[in-house]
């Protein structure tokens, strides 16, 4: 028998309708605890690497072309910007652009001189993840993931003072090169989105170990099939295993009551399933274990009761 952990939104993303009677009831029953909040405090819940800091472009790279080695990465992802009246704003990047092989096979020759020049070897081996090969010299800021700059100011997350100044530079550049580019005009009267900008994120050399207790990791995230690479274990296929099945794309609570937990909890009625574990972004965390169905006395519960 297994373990089934779905890797949950925040709470406040599903709505506020109410979940079904049995769902509630087995909510009620679970063991509750509170962890630390945000993204990148849930993924640390399970995987476990050396640092605070996650070689995001490393291990990414390792996974899209197997070349990671020893270098220092980082991710230069294609992205939109959009100029508003304080700045300017983050407003898409990599998968959300609808980007395909064309769009790179135009970009990149216009862009691999700039980066050439500061000695950084650029390329894209898929059309929503594109690397910098760093030099082992040279020191790399702290940047901040595109996730959490969407939708805000760019200016206001861009790496700051000296250490920074190299690619607020390059930055600059390469806005110029890709504002000018005749490939985005002609994608604006397709009616598609200009690729206007690029972000620089998740920098580092690939860890020399990936640890987590899932067995299999069910998701379609780049990060998550990465990670479960780098840990050597199953991605996908069929869940006989103690699994952790990636649900963070889940916006309504009858999708997670009627078709995420509900299956899952006569999973774990028929003893298919040992426990179901709902681990929430915000922190919020739900054991479900089939000998809870004896304790009659406690109360149905709601995932906005806490």
């Amino acid at each position: 028998m297994a373990t089934a952990t779905l890797l949950l939104p925040a709470r406040s993303r599903l709505g506020a309708a109410a979940l079904s009677e049995p769902v509630a009831r087995a909510l009620g029953r679970a063991r509750f605890s509170v962890h630390a909040e945000g993204e990148h405090a849930q993924l640390q819940r399970h995987f476990q690497l050396a640092g605070d800091v996650w070689p995001v472009a490393a291990l990414t790279r390792q996974m899209d072309v197997g070349d990671a080695g020893r270098d220092l990465w980082l991710r230069a992802d294609p992205a939109r910007v959009v100029p508003d009246m304080h700045g300017a704003r983050l407003m898409g990047f990599g998968e959300t652009l609808g980007l395909d092989e064309t769009d790179a096979q135009a970009l990149l020759p216009a862009l691999q001189p700039v980066f050439a020049e500061h000695g950084l070897q650029f390329d894209a081996p898929t059309p929503t993840r594109w690397y910098l090969r760093v030099p082992e010299a040279l020191t790399l800021p702290v940047f901040v993931a595109p996730e959490a700059v969407l939708g805000d100011d760019l200016f206001d997350h861009l790496p700051a003072g000296e250490p920074g100044r190299r690619w607020r530079a390059l930055l600059s550049e390469t806005q110029v090169v890709l504002h000018t580019h005749p490939w985005n005009a002609q994608r604006a009267a397709q009616g598609r989105t200009a690729i206007n900008t690029l972000w620089f994120w998740g920098g580092g050399v690939l860890p020399d170990a990936v640890r987590t207790s899932h067995a299999q990791i069910r998701s379609r995230d780049a990060l998550l099939r990465a990670l479960a690479l780098a840990a050597g274990v199953q991605v996908d296929g069929e869940q006989t295993v103690d699994a952790l099945v990636d649900l963070r794309q889940l916006r309504s609570m009858q999708q997670l009551g009627d078709e995420a937990i509900a299956p899952l909890l006569q999973a774990v009625r028929r003893g298919e399933l040992d426990q179901l574990v709902l681990d929430f972004e915000d922190g919020a965390h739900f054991v479900i274990a089939a000998a809870q169905r004896w304790q009659f006395w406690k109360k149905p519960r709601q995932l906005h009761d806490t």
